[in-house]
């Protein structure tokens, strides 16, 4: 009676582990999934707006959100130059340090400045609110 018991106890266990294994590798398979598709939306950012020529003056928002990481912008535009640039909101895991990308957008006014190191990817996110913000202004 003992030797079935543990024989029906091993085959609980046995199955509880397959079905365990079995969940995490669906969990994983998702998770691995959203990671390349975030990556892959950060890589296609392109910026329609080099700089502010032709923006007229004003106060203009762009957001941009790749699932991972996003990015809301305030862009103050004076005499078609970017004066100042607010970052409103950045979700950014470890992208923390992109957030001074807009001193150098406007010290070297323009948006395709080269990203913050170790925040690559939160700095193309906040380029491309800029951008965004500069195509609201176009309207």
């Amino acid at each position: 009676m003992k030797m079935k018991n543990k024989n029906k106890f091993k085959k609980i266990v046995l199955v509880v582990v397959l079905l365990l294994a079995l969940v995490s590798g669906v969990f994983l398979f998702k998770y691995m999934k959203s990671v390349k598709s975030y990556q892959d939306r950060v890589d296609s950012i392109s910026f329609e707006n080099y700089d502010a020529s032709g923006i007229a003056n004003g106060r203009y928002i762009g957001e941009y959100d790749v699932s991972l990481i996003y990015a809301k912008v305030e862009v103050i535009v004076e005499n078609e130059k970017i004066t100042n640039i607010k970052l409103l909101e950045h979700e950014n895991g470890r992208g923390k340090a992109a957030e001074k990308i807009g001193d150098k957008i406007i010290d070297e006014q323009k948006i395709d400045v080269d990203a913050v190191s170790g925040a690559t990817n939160s700095s193309q996110v906040i380029k491309k609110a800029v951008d965004n913000a500069l195509s609201n202004g176009k309207q």
